[in-house]
C-alpha cells in the first residue's frame, strides 16, 4: 500500500503547470482614479473603454489576430498604496464576451485615492501580466492620466524595468480644462508622457482634448495596440 501511495504523492507533486492560455496580446488599462478625476470624469473614462471595446471596429482587430483573442484587464490608480483591479483578466475574442468586460467595468465600484503615481500602476501592471495564466505575442500597458508622476519611485524606473521585462508602455493624455495642461518649467503634459512614461516597441503617445473626445481617442489607441504586431 505504501509505494502505491508514495506513488500518487509524487504524481501530485511533480505535475506538470497548466499551459498558459495562447492570445494576441495581453493587455492592462491602467486608468487615472486618482483625487483629480470627480466620479463624472471617471464614469466618462470607463463609459469610454467600455465602448471601445465594444466596437466594430476594435472588435475586427481581434478577430483577425492570430488566435483571434486577447486577455485584457481594467486597473484604476491613485497614490502610490492605491492600484485597484476593477475587472480582472477576460479572455475578449467577440461581441458577447467584450459585452460582458463592458457591462462590468460600468457597474464595479470605485476604489482609488491619493494623487498620482504612474510608477506604482506601471509596477502593479507588471505584476499582474507576469502572474496570469496567459502568453500574448505582445505584452502592453495602456496608461491613461490626466497629470505627472507625483508619488512613488520616479516614473521612468517602472517604465525602464517594464520594458525590460519584454512589456510595451502607451499613454493617453487626458488634457482637460484646468488640469494639467503643462506641468512644472512650462513643459507639455504629453512630452513628460513621451519622455518619462512610454517604453518598448511601438510606443506611442495619444491626447483627449477638446478636438478629440475621450472615447474617440480610446477607441483609435486599442485599435493601434491591437493591431501592431
Amino acid at each position: 500500500m505504501r509505494p502505491i501511495i508514495l506513488a500518487l504523492l509524487a504524481g501530485v507533486a511533480f505535475a506538470a503547470p497548466a499551459a498558459a492560455e495562447p492570445v494576441d496580446v495581453e493587455l492592462v488599462l491602467a486608468a487615472d482614479g486618482s483625487g483629480s478625476i470627480d466620479d463624472d470624469e471617471l464614469a466618462i473614462q470607463r463609459r469610454g473603454y467600455a465602448d471601445a471595446i465594444t466596437s466594430p471596429e476594435v472588435l475586427r482587430v481581434i478577430e483577425s489576430g492570430a488566435y483571434g483573442a486577447i486577455a485584457i484587464a481594467y486597473v484604476e490608480w491613485g497614490a502610490a498604496a492605491s492600484q485597484h483591479t476593477i475587472v480582472d483578466w477576460t479572455v475578449v475574442r467577440d461581441a458577447a464576451s467584450a459585452q460582458a468586460f463592458a457591462d462590468r467595468l460600468r457597474t464595479e465600484p470605485r476604489a482609488a485615492f491619493g494623487y498620482n503615481s504612474i510608477s506604482a500602476a506601471i509596477d502593479y501592471s507588471v505584476q499582474k501580466i507576469e502572474t496570469n495564466a496567459f502568453e500574448g505575442h505582445k505584452k502592453v500597458i495602456d496608461v491613461s492620466g490626466d497629470g505627472p508622476n507625483i508619488g512613488g519611485r520616479p516614473v521612468w524606473e517602472a517604465r525602464d524595468d517594464a520594458v525590460a521585462r519584454g512589456i510595451t508602455i502607451n499613454a493617453l493624455v487626458i488634457d482637460r480644462p484646468g488640469g494639467y495642461s503643462t506641468i512644472m518649467g512650462g513643459e507639455a503634459l504629453a512630452q513628460h508622457y513621451e519622455r518619462d512614461v512610454i517604453g518598448g516597441l511601438g510606443a506611442f503617445v495619444m491626447t483627449a482634448d477638446g478636438s478629440t473626445s475621450f472615447a474617440t481617442a480610446v477607441r483609435r489607441k486599442m485599435v493601434q495596440e491591437i493591431a501592431s504586431r
